[in-house]
């Protein structure tokens, strides 16, 4: 774990509005380094659908890595471990 990263878990309760609309509601969990930029970022739908960015896979034909910085005072209420996130992280499988 490097210290200047954080951690979040977010949650939406709206659908995509887009074509994939049909996945439902989404988990978002979010490593942002010290410049509030997303470094890695994982997408858990209702269908269960899961989808995974980093530095090494930025976007795919169904999303990408965020493309906005955090604000660390509006996030801070959705903060969660690296443990925790680092868990999540190996524990889904990229299906998409």
């Amino acid at each position: 774990m490097t210290p200047d990263l954080r951690y979040y878990k977010r949650r939406w309760n709206e659908s995509r509005g887009d074509d994939f609309a049909r996945w439902g509601a989404s988990d978002w969990y979010f490593e942002v380094g010290p410049d509030g930029w997303p470094v890695r970022q994982l997408e858990r739908y209702e269908d269960g659908t899961v989808l995974k960015y980093d530095t090494t896979h930025v976007e795919d034909e169904y999303g990408g890595l965020s493309e906005a910085a955090l604000d660390p005072a509006e996030y801070q209420v959705f903060a969660i471990s690296s443990a925790e996130f680092d868990t999540i992280w190996a524990s889904e499988a990229l299906n998409r």
